[in-house]
Order: C-alpha cells, then structure tokens, then sequence
C-alpha cells in the first residue's frame, strides 16, 4: 500500500514544489551545529547536502549519506523534521487525521500532563493578569497568521481537562497546515488556563507518587496520620500530576478580563492574525464570539464550525430526497443537545430557512436537552436557547409538551431529520432508531455528531441496523461504511469540522477580512453542500472524501474570500489589494487560495550570526 502511495504521489509532490511560493530564497538561520538538528523547523535530517554541513559545522554530526527528501518520505517515522513529516501528513490525511484529530486527541489531551515532554505553543494563566502584552512578545515568530484559542473547560465530549486542553488547538493547526496549507512558522497555539472546577485535577497527586514509591522501595508499610496503612494513602495514584493553574475557574467578570487582555495582546502584536475559539464552554462560548466578533477577525469553532458542516449535510438530505433546496423550510428536524454546538446548528440553519424562503418562514425545528423538549413554558431557558422554544399551542397539535422525552417526540414529529450533539453515548437507542422507521421523509437522515467516538448517540451499524438500509447517516467520530450482505453498502459520512474552518481560516486571511462574517460562513457551508453530484449524493455521499481536502479547503476559501470581498469586509493581503480581489472571476480566486498555501519543501540556509 505504501508503495502504491508513495509512486501516487511522486508526481504530485513535484508539482507543489514548482507551484510553492513559500520559499523565494534562501532561509537565514541563527543557529549551527546540534542546535539545527534539534530544531524541527530547519532539520532536514540526512538531507542536508555535503555544502551545508561544511556551512553549518553539521560535518560529522550526521551519518556520511545524503539521502533525498523522496527517501526520507520512504522511511518517515524514522525522522523528526517537520517538512517530510508533513509531506506524509498530507499524502495521507485520510489514514493519518483520526491519529492527530478526533478521536485520539481527545485521549492525548485526558493524559497530556503525563505525556509532557517538551512545549508547543504558549500558556497564559489567571497568575498573568496584567503582563499578557508583554508576554506575547516571548512567541519567537515575528508573523503569525493563525491563531487557536481554548480555555480547556469543555473539551470535546470530555468536559473541563484545564490546561490539558491545549492538545485541542495543537491538533487543530496540524490541521490547518495539512489541509489548507498554513505556513506552520506562522501558527501559534495558545492555552488559557483560568484553573479548573475538575476535581480529579485540583487534587495534588504528587504526594502520592513519593509515598508510593518510598512503600515500594522500602517494602515497610507504615502508618499513616490516621493510623491507615501508607501503602492505602497513595491508592487512586494516577501517575501524573496536572500541570496547570490549582483554583477553580475564575467566573463573571474576573474571567472577561483576562481574555480581553489575550485577545488585545493578540491583535496589538499580530492585528492579522485569524483567532480560533475553541472548546469554551457554553456560557462563554456565546458570551465570547458576541464580544469579540465585531473587533476581531475570530470565529468560533464549535458553534459555527459545526454549524456549518451540519447545514451542508442537511442541505444535502434534501437533494437525497430529490427536492429542491428551497423545500429545506419545509424539513422536519430534531436537535438534541442544547450546547453551543446544537444551538450553533440551529442558528445557522433558521439563517439559511430565512435567506431561501423569506424572514417570515417557520422552520419545524424541535430542541431537546436532559430535562426534554424546550418550549415557552419551561421557568428559565437559557438565553442561547430561548428563540427555538417552541410555543404550546405549536406543539399540542403533535400531543407534546414541556419536557416530552426523545421517543415520544421522535414517534408524533416524525421527523426527516434527528441530530445528536448531546455528548451523550447511546442516546438514540434501538427504540429511537427504529421510531426513526416511521420518518415523514422518503430518505430519513441520523446525525450522531458528538465526539469522541464512545459519546456518539449511536454507531452507524446501529443506525442502519435499527432505522434500516434507506436512511442517510453522519456522524462526528469515523465509522466504516456498514456492508449490508446484498452488495450494498450503508455510506457513513463524517460531518467533520476539518471540512470547513482549514477554509474559513484560509479564506479570511487572504481576503484580509476585518471581521468574519454570517455571511462569509453561510458561504462556506453552501459551498460544501455543493460539492458533491447529484448521483453521490443520491448514493447517501454528503461529503467528499478527506484524501482531497486541500481542493476542498480551496473551494472553500474561495468561497469565504468572495463572500468577504462582496460584504466589504476585505482589505486585501500582502501585495493584493482589495481592487485585485474584486476584479477576480471565481476560477481565479480558487486558483489565489491554491498558490498561497504552504508545501514542505527544504529551501537553502544560511547561517548569520
């Protein structure tokens, strides 16, 4: 198989390299000898040429072969050197995406305190209030372009890992630098650490690991303060100790604060640079992108990343219906899970429902948390949630009412279409599924799009198992297609978000958008909902598949660029203008985004002292 895929891509590899525009020049360098070949930015491994190991006093330091860039690609685990590395990453998004995305970040970040070994990216705590604009200026990188931000208070399905969370945004600029070709010199990391309200986290485990270790050394079992056995008090020792700020969360407005005072030393170093949220919790979820999305070029990810994705996927339910999309006002969809991901969701769909049929269309949405369905009557509804309350008197004509449970909703709206963001494993059971059998929709869509993959409301098998053979089914985590035994086969589609913001990102930076708007996203989705034909989707395909995901990224870029350049948002990047920009046709903005993205490619260095 590797060899199928490394003659595959040869070609290919060749092209990026004369197409690149990354590199125009030699690459000063401030550093020689070992200092290089710790340094994964300028490492090339075997393969600096004999000229540059005489150059950068590399002679003797390195096994006497030079071994080419395609011969490194041959044996790349052997490596650390960030551009063979990321050739293998891109070649292979498919296979490699779930290892440094969902679902095995979400793993590293439950034992990231444990796995430390050395930083990447920079940690701004609740302890640094005041000095944020000066530390900002410790990040080596004089440009940067792509930022992402998390406080670590929800991480995926996971809830609050603190400081652990900065696997998230690690594993989220991988992303961007695969798929829509950020310059990784130009990516920045950033961790918020305003304490923690977990528990297991807070404790100080430390203490634990001395004792037991000193029990084991020593084979003595002493007592301890209460007369229990030492050996007892290191009991539920988990091997690490957290590495974060020990408090509770700061709260209210001690808590703005501090990201007010990141995000000014952002904009006040990099005013550029695009500002990922990502994994906030609820509550500031809302309250930050309100905040900040009219000053900042920012998005949220979780809200309208997902958002997106999901609008794409359903528009393409009603293409598989053999409807047109104007008809997606007349969908029936049910939603639970009312955090910022569903009512992101939402939100984004009553936009698109207004933008086809008119500020007066009624969409048939339903919204469900842990306490039921959400109407008007409800004592307090949160304030994210309120617009999607459905009246009484809407819903008697179902036989609903306040707090109706998953299964007898899903049995009187039989809806064309019921979406998880829960966060709850299991949630859409058999009894659900197969309610789901009864669907008033000729192609009836499941949606279980909660990370990670043990937080799904259910499997594909279990989807098309119980709801039957002729459903559409997506999912957040990777599932394989489901082989039906007849020589059909159930298409599972991964509503992932790496679809659409490696093209947000990409396409507001070339614009030079001052601010991200609704519109620029609605574009984005649309433009992914477009992507795939009308024989795909008919097959159950509403998304392409990942091993294109740069010309997925470019389309989409495009698309936010247009979009951004017709809002009169833009204002141009590096040499192009805003009069450049407007002038482009379609073809050529996607033809813009694809000459600006990032290819590995080892360029000459020059050392200088």
């Amino acid at each position: 198989m590797w060899t199928m895929a490394r003659s595959a891509a040869s070609s290919l590899r060749q092209s990026r390299r004369r197409l690149s525009t990354a590199i125009n020049g030699p690459c000063i360098v401030h550093k020689r000898g070992a200092d290089i070949l710790h340094d994964p930015w300028f490492n090339k491994d075997t393969g600096f040429p004999l000229t540059e190991r005489d150059r950068l006093g590399l002679r003797g330091l390195l096994p006497p072969r030079v071994i080419s860039f395609e011969q490194q690609y041959a044996r790349f685990s052997e490596l650390d050197n960030l551009s063979a590395l990321v050739e293998v990453l891109m070649d292979n998004i498919k296979n490699f995406a779930p290892i440094i995305y969902t679902p095995t970040v979400g793993l590293v970040c439950q034992n990231y305190s444990g796995l430390f070994r050395r930083p990447r990216g920079m940690y701004f705590s609740a302890k640094d209030k005041g000095e944020m604009m000066s530390m900002i200026y410790n990040w080596p990188a004089h440009e940067v372009d792509m930022i992402v931000l998390t406080d670590g208070s929800r991480i995926l399905g996971l809830g609050d890992l603190g400081v652990q969370g900065i696997g998230i945004p690690i594993g989220k600029l991988d992303m961007y630098v695969a798929a829509a070709g950020i310059n990784p010199k130009k990516i920045l990391p950033i961790m918020l650490d305003v304490g923690t309200n977990n528990q297991k986290l807070l404790e100080d485990r430390l203490c634990k690991l001395i004792i037991k270790l000193y029990c084991v050394l020593t084979n003595v079992f002493r007592t301890g303060p209460n007369n229990e056995p030492v050996s007892q008090l290191a009991t539920g020792f988990t091997g690490r100790t957290d590495l974060g700020v020990r408090q509770p969360r700061l709260e209210g407005e001690e808590y703005l604060s501090i990201v007010d005072e990141i995000m000014e030393a952002i904009h006040a170093r990099w005013p550029k640079a695009i500002v990922q949220f990502e994994d906030f919790q609820m509550k500031w979820a809302f309250e930050t992108l309100d905040r900040y999305r009219k000053r900042f070029c920012m998005f949220n990810d979780d809200i309208q990343g997902t958002a997106g994705v999901a609008l794409a996927g359903l528009l393409g339910t009603v293409r598989s219906q053999g409807r047109p999309l104007t008809d997606f006002a007349n969908q029936k969809i049910v939603v639970v899970g009312a955090g910022s991901a569903g009512l992101g969701v939402l939100k984004m769909a009553l936009q698109a429902v207004s933008r086809m049929s008119g500020p007066t269309a009624d969409p048939q949405f339903f919204l469900l948390d842990k306490d039921g369905l959400i109407t008007k009557e409800r004592k307090y509804v949160d304030p994210a949630a309120a617009p999607f309350a459905k009246p009484q008197g809407e819903i008697q004509g179902y036989g609903l009412s306040e707090g109706s449970g998953l299964i007898e909703v899903v049995k009187s709206v039989k809806p064309h279409v019921l979406l998880g963001l829960s966060g709850v494993g299991g949630v859409f059971n058999e009894e659900v599924l197969k309610a789901m059998h009864e669907s008033d929709s000729i192609k009836p869509a499941i949606f279980a799009m909660s990370n990670p993959t043990e937080n799904a409301e259910c499997t594909a098998i279990e989807a098309f198992k119980h709801a039957g053979e002729n459903i559409v089914f997506a999912s957040g985590s990777p599932f394989e297609n489901v082989d039906f035994g007849n020589g059909k086969m159930g298409h599972v589609n991964q509503a992932n978000n790496m679809y659409l913001f490696p093209g947000i990102g990409l396409g507001s930076l070339l614009s030079g958008a001052r601010i991200i708007t609704d519109e620029m996203l609605q574009a984005a989705a649309e433009c992914l909902a477009s992507y795939m034909t009308d024989e795909e989707i008919q097959r159950g395909v509403l998304y392409p598949s990942i091993d294109i995901i740069r010309d997925i990224t470019a389309e989409v870029g495009a698309a936010v660029l247009r979009e951004a350049v017709a809002e009169e948002v833009a204002e141009g990047h590096g040499n192009v203008g805003i009069k450049e920009l407007s002038h482009m046709s379609k073809d050529e903005t996607v033809e813009y985004v694809k000459s600006n993205m990032w290819y590995p490619i080892y360029s000459t260095l020059v050392h200088e002292k």
